[in-house]
């Protein structure tokens, strides 16, 4: 199998539109201000593996993007439409990994077995803890894996699952790791506070 492409959807650190659920507890500039940092450390994570990286965006212009990621990730801009329409217009004919922005916990380690688990499987899925998932990858396209979900809710990880199971594909689990999206998940991460200060 051919390396696959890490796809990574990132919204601009704009106050009020990036990571709003954190707004109470953080205000509009500090939910942005970890949102940079938590995107940003993603970005970063993915380039270290040496596989190419594309950043899927949204909120600013080109140029904005690559003052803030650099000039090594590839960069396209996310088209309108739901989260189902921007992913579906982001598949590849090929292996590729998809990732959200906000995984504190995601570590280089956890990736590498993800890439080399979809040398393997058909699918590999990073579990979060709220009940979706913080990475899936596919050797071929699935689109029946991203239409008619229920996103931003805990049943997009079972129906996922179920989909699967009906296809006959048995995916790769990697280790459940836990998002930062809501004020309670800060507890779990008190030291990023530190990040959503001016």
């Amino acid at each position: 199998m051919t390396a696959p492409l890490l796809s990574l959807f990132a919204k601009y650190p704009v106050p009020g539109f990036a990571k709003t659920r954190l707004i109470p507890a953080l205000g509009a500039q500090g939910a942005a201000n970890l949102h940079r940092h938590l995107a940003g450390r993603t970005c970063a994570l993915l380039l270290e593996s040496g596989h190419n990286v594309t950043v899927h965006y949204t909120g600013a212009d080109i140029a904005a993007f690559r003052e803030w990621l650099g000039d090594k990730p590839d960069l396209a801009i996310q088209p309108e439409g739901d989260l189902t329409a921007r992913l579906l217009a982001a598949q590849i004919d090929g292996p590729q990994i998809f990732f959200g922005a906000d995984t504190p916990d995601l570590s280089a380690e956890i990736l590498d077995e993800a890439i080399s688990a979809l040398a393997e499987n058909r699918v590999v899925i990073g579990p979060a803890e709220d009940g979706g998932y913080y990475l899936i990858g596919m050797q071929k396209p699935l689109p029946f894996l991203f239409t008619d979900m229920a996103w931003s809710t805990d049943k997009v990880l079972p129906t996922t699952l179920d989909r699967l199971k009906q296809a006959g594909i048995a995916p790769y689990i990697l280790p459940t790791l836990s998002d930062c999206d809501r004020p309670e998940d800060l507890e779990r991460w008190p030291q990023l506070k530190e990040f959503a200060a001016p």
